[in-house]
């Protein structure tokens, strides 16, 4: 069989090779990815996450000892704040057979001093909270200079609002994250953690 004058030798192999390559690739990209939207989980025994509407993450876990079922929301901000540009700030909320258990905002830095005493003599951080129209500020407790805790009253506001962000103190200067919490899917929060939103005031 006499090869193509226009493909002399060599060159007739590569592109032959070339052309084979391209149709597995056009094969593989056909087939359908299973999977295609999780979120590894960090955590172990954790499942893979999977969306919760817009921009919310959620994963499941069982308590090995209790048999607990856990359920945890986790929300990215926007936005990079200066000391980890490789690291978003989020929100994570926690709830465990159906009732809430606990929210924390993890700004992705080191987080000031503490600059208040909470009711119980634990060291706390003012931070000042908008949420659509109204700002507020709220005394969350510090945890080893990473997290804060949140208030029930805010994360209320948090899952009803399109606008929530967070001025902290970080160790150079404030910070503020930007959230879009808007598009949570409001049924699965109610039927996994007993929460509503809260309507928010201006201010």
């Amino acid at each position: 069989m006499k090869r193509p004058r226009f493909f002399p030798g060599k060159n007739y192999s590569s592109f032959a090779g070339l052309v084979f390559a391209s149709f597995i690739f056009i094969c593989i990209a056909a087939q359908p990815s299973h999977g295609q939207g999780k979120v590894l989980s960090p955590y172990p025994g954790e499942s893979d996450g999977v969306s919760a509407g817009g921009n919310w993450i959620v994963f499941h876990a069982e308590d090995k000892m209790t048999g607990a079922k856990k359920v945890r929301f986790e929300l990215l901000a926007n936005n990079y704040l200066s000391q980890n540009p490789d690291y978003k700030p989020r929100i994570e909320l926690v709830c465990t057979d159906k009732k809430y258990t606990s929210a924390e905002f993890n700004p992705g830095i080191r987080l000031g001093p503490p600059n208040r005493p909470g009711f119980w003599g634990q060291p706390q951080m003012e931070v000042e909270v908008r949420a659509d129209d109204s700002h507020s500020f709220h005394g969350w407790n510090w945890e080893r200079d990473s997290f804060l805790s949140m208030d029930k009253g805010t994360v209320r506001e948090l899952i009803g609002a399109r606008i929530f962000n967070v001025k902290i103190n970080g160790r150079r200067r404030s910070e503020i994250a930007e959230f879009s919490p808007v598009g949570l899917d409001l049924s699965l929060v109610k039927q996994s953690c007993d929460l509503t939103p809260k309507k928010t005031s201006k201010n």
